[in-house]
């Protein structure tokens, strides 16, 4: 290594210890197109690092925007060739229309090389001129503190930016130093786009009107970052109180949200809402907010980015996805007048039942219930619960929709609930929650016990 490039090399030693990267065994992919901040950061990683256990797999993505491009993934190709590092390429199927298709179908492919390749770490080239733009960006389109951050140095995801410290001039005179070649890119030098604007125009006027601009959005980065952590850290007991997860979903306790100031109940949401990817904006979280503290049971809520977010008593479900599949079709059982036993499938769940004449309830039995085996009510039929079912309890005739809203069973357990009907269609029995006033034997007629069973 030339003295001239050795202390830009030994600080980028240091941020590859922070990071986790340097003396662990670690497989990087680095992300390289080609330009001279990729090449900067590759020849960094294969010539610098001073760690025989580093692996690195070079990858370059060929959007194909513009003319030319298939000749950088050539000189790319070449590069690798003579610095002994494999390289992964690939092209889009289609030029991608706008600047965000291009990095999520960028992103996508080397996420992909990442896992293909069981690499422990992903490399991109953003310096601290990226950040700089980044922030002033954010702040142009008036983003709270969390945008302010700009780009984090990793994300816990394996990806890493090890050259956020540095500056692009310093980064060129590295380059310059240690004899470096790169690919110029022309698209670069054009203001259509609105980074390029803010690097070329806005960025320089700021400079002129605050010497040290740059630095400072960099610093006011770390700052955000800074403050992020702390309000994290404060809000860990609030965010332990207030949800748990459930399959995939979050089941906030609607009081608490309730109970909460807006600003920090909007904190806590947001903080919960990332772990499920999702990123609502001031207006959305408001939004959410007023529903799960105010609407009604069984109300949902869509907002941006595919969330769901369902009432259910005192808990709201949110979820993020196209939403649960329909359950299979159910599977009723009819039952005789004689003992015996069957299956049943309803709203996805599965069970077993029992009749028979004897009077003792099983001990293993979810659901009992001794029924009068007056032959006119037979066959009796174990159903799902329908639109406009209706039961004569000892209070009266109550449709079961609100009988199994006021036993507090979610909408999604409620087509799972065993309905017994008679022959007449007369509801006899919801399982678990109430049975008919006239359900059980007379004294001296015959009845059945029957026991229903989790299959």
């Amino acid at each position: 290594m030339d003295e001239s490039t050795r202390p830009l090399a030994d600080r980028f030693r240091r941020e590859l210890d922070a990071l986790g990267v340097r003396g662990t065994g670690a497989h990087v992919v680095v992300a390289l197109s080609g330009g001279m901040d990729s090449v900067a950061l590759l020849h960094l990683l294969r010539f610098a690092v001073e760690d025989d256990g580093l692996a690195l797999t070079a990858a370059h993505f060929d959007h194909g925007m513009r003319a030319g491009s298939a000749a950088d993934a050539h000189w790319v190709a070449g590069l690798c060739r003579a610095w002994g590092v494999p390289l992964r390429t690939a092209r889009a199927g289609h030029p991608p229309r706008t600047e965000a298709e291009a990095r999520d179908a960028r992103y996508a492919f080397l996420r992909g090389i990442q896992a293909e390749a069981g690499a422990t770490h992903l490399a991109t080239a953003h310096h601290a001129d990226d950040q700089a733009e980044t922030v002033l960006f954010r702040v142009l389109r008036g983003t709270g503190v969390r945008g302010l951050a700009g780009i984090p140095p990793a994300d816990g995801t394996g990806l890493v930016r090890p050259l956020l410290p540095f500056w692009r001039d310093e980064l060129r005179a590295y380059a310059r130093a240690a004899g470096l070649r790169w690919r110029p890119d022309p698209t670069n030098r054009m203001l259509e786009p609105s980074r390029n604007r803010l690097r070329h125009r806005v960025l320089p006027q700021a400079e002129r009107v605050a010497p040290g601009a740059r630095r400072a959005l960099v610093r006011l980065a770390a700052l955000a970052r800074e403050d992020e952590a702390a309000w994290e850290a404060v809000l860990a007991p609030l965010v332990a109180e207030s949800a748990r997860e459930e399959n995939g979903a979050l089941l906030l306790v609607r009081d608490r949200f309730a109970a909460y100031d807006w600003p920090v109940a909007a904190r806590v949401l947001r903080l919960l809402l990332r772990r499920l990817g999702a990123a609502p904006d001031r207006a959305g979280t408001r939004l959410a907010l007023e529903f799960i503290s105010n609407a009604s049971s069984g109300r949902t809520l869509r907002l941006a980015g595919g969330v769901r977010i369902t009432t259910e008593f005192g808990t709201a479900r949110v979820e993020r996805g196209p939403g649960p599949e329909p359950p299979p079709p159910d599977a009723p059982l009819l039952i005789p007048a004689v003992p015996g036993e069957g299956g049943l499938a309803l709203g996805g769940a599965r069970f077993a039942a029992r009749w028979t004449a004897g009077v003792d309830a099983p001990a293993d039995a979810r659901w009992t219930l001794r029924v009068s085996a007056d032959p006119a009510r037979f066959p009796l039929l174990l159903r799902g619960w329908l639109p406009g079912d209706r039961i004569r309890t000892h209070a009266g005739t109550r449709t079961l929709k609100k009988l199994l809203g006021e036993a507090r069973v979610p909408l999604r357990a409620r087509l799972a609930v065993p309905v017994l009907a008679d022959a007449h269609g007369t509801v006899l029995w919801v399982a678990g929650v109430a049975a008919a006033a006239d359900a059980g034997p007379r004294p001296g007629e015959p009845a059945i016990t029957l026991s229903i069973y989790d299959a």
